[in-house]
């Protein structure tokens, strides 16, 4: 692992009801589209979706993981080394969501000041939950929050803006009306939350991906897991939550794409709860399903939690 650590470094030191929101934002093309463009990599599909649609037709945007990935215990390979190489803008979570690649990130941000950029970086600290399982550490499943997810496209913006100024106007236009959009996702994630008496918002899921999500739409948030996957999970917390499951009538409790399903499986067993439909939490679905977009992820999981915990088929 220090091998390929130290190549990846050297080698990048030089150069349900109201209708929903639509699944594929407003493309605003350059003036310039025939230039040349800005190739990004960014490590996960929900950045790499944005980093797509505020660059255009001026950004050749790759993602490092694929559908069904997991950033947490995500090894980079030696041919991750060719694409940090060619890439001339890297966007990655940061707040520690790509674990195993941390310190190549903040390595290359030293050398390349302005292109390795972490997309979480200018959300303050009040407005980030803190991660329990590591002192000082914050929990980095910011994308749930659709209103935080906001400021990540504008780092985006700047970030474009910045290395390519002569096209500013376009990403900016691209961003608002992006913004736009995500303006109505978050109204339409409040508006079906109210479908819940709030005594039914409970969700519990494989692993700790989702207390941004109940903190903006008003769910309490259990995870089998930490909010690392690479916490198992114990005895005690799933005694637990099989208790809070029957003392609150659950309907239904879900498994994630990017999660191993046999502690929530067992979950589901203990208590008689239903095991609802799958959600993507640290991952997008596959590109033609309807969670292979950022805004699809979210509706389809909000509808799912919705569905599920109602009861509905």
């Amino acid at each position: 692992m220090f091998f390929l650590y130290a190549s990846l470094i050297g080698g990048c030191s030089g150069s349900a009801g109201a209708p929903a929101p639509a699944a594929n934002p407003i493309r605003v093309a350059d003036s310039s589209a025939g230039s040349k463009k800005q190739q990004v990599l960014a490590t996960t599909g929900m950045i790499a979706d944005a980093a797509k649609i505020v660059g255009g037709d001026r950004a050749e945007v790759v993602a490092l993981m694929g559908p069904g990935v997991d950033p947490h215990l995500y090894q980079p390979t030696a041919r991750d080394q060719s694409k940090l190489k060619s890439a001339e803008i890297v966007f990655y979570n940061g707040l520690h969501l790509e674990g195993k690649m941390v310190e190549i990130f903040e390595s290359l941000a030293k050398s390349r000041p302005g292109k390795i950029v972490a997309v979480s970086r200018d959300l303050r600290d009040e407005q980030l939950l803190a991660w329990e399982d590591s002192a000082g550490q914050h929990d980095p499943h910011i994308w749930f929050d659709v209103r935080l997810w906001q400021q990540v496209i504008r780092t985006i913006e700047q970030t474009y803006s910045d290395a390519d100024p002569a096209n500013a106007e376009g990403y900016h236009n691209r961003a608002a009306a992006y913004l736009k959009e995500l303006d109505e996702l978050h109204d339409y994630c409040l508006k079906h939350a109210e479908e819940l008496p709030k005594e039914q918002r409970l969700l519990i899921t494989s692993h700790d991906a989702f207390h941004y999500f109940g903190r903006a739409y008003g769910f309490d948030v259990v995870g089998i897991q930490g909010i690392s996957t690479e916490t198992e999970a114990g005895l005690k917390a799933i005694t637990d939550a099989v208790d809070l499951i029957r003392s609150r009538h659950l309907k239904a409790i879900f498994p994630e794409s990017s999660v191993p399903r046999a502690a929530i499986e067992r979950v589901a067993q203990d208590s008689g709860a239903k095991l609802g439909e799958e959600l993507y939490s640290d991952a997008l679905g596959a590109p033609d399903s309807t969670a292979g977009t950022y805004l699809g992820m979210i509706r389809t999981n909000f509808d799912h939690i919705v569905n599920g915990l109602k009861g509905s088929p």
